[in-house]
């Protein structure tokens, strides 16, 4: 799926539109990858490729499924608390995997999104009173870090092993 960018519209066009490519730039930095090099732990956190995937995956659900849809962990497709979970994918997940879940919670999220008005508000104990628009911004804010760690991550595993100088 490759979003245009849409510049003039109605707000929630707009902002839709950016989660939707920062959603897809996060994708974008584990194509390609084999499944042990998405693996790769290339930094002392939990954080790998795959990994973050996983987490946008779980980022979704606990904003969309459970904080606004309201729905117990139990109902929900997957991994939905706050905690270092988000990051864990088992052995037998690949790369493909991950991706599909992330864009099924994706679509779900919209789905749940599209009956809230921006200026709809929850009570989220950490946070407060949140409105659509401010968890949209967020979700905004949350994938183009992680489409940025991704990156970094990439790079490394994409730039072959300096040369060792000659004696």
């Amino acid at each position: 799926m490759s979003t245009n960018l849409i510049t003039n519209g109605t707000e929630r066009a707009i902002i839709e539109n950016m989660l939707d490519r920062n959603r897809e730039a996060l994708i974008e930095t584990v194509r390609g990858l084999s499944d042990a090099d998405a693996r790769r732990r290339l930094v002392a956190s939990l954080t790998t490729p795959i990994s973050l995937i996983k987490h946008a995956a779980a980022a979704e659900r606990i904003w969309f499924q459970r904080f606004w849809a309201g729905l117990e962990e139990s109902e929900c497709d997957g991994y939905a608390r706050r905690d270092e979970g988000t990051f864990a994918v088992t052995d037998d997940e690949t790369l493909t995997d991950v991706i599909a879940e992330f864009e099924r919670a994706s679509r779900r999220s919209r789905e749940i999104a599209s009956r809230f008005d921006l200026d709809d508000t929850k009570h989220n104990p950490r946070e407060g009173n949140v409105s659509m628009r401010w968890t949209l911004l967020a979700m905004i804010q949350e994938f183009a870090r992680h489409a940025g760690h991704g990156d970094i991550l990439r790079e490394q595993i994409d730039q072959p092993s300096p040369r060792q100088p000659n004696s």
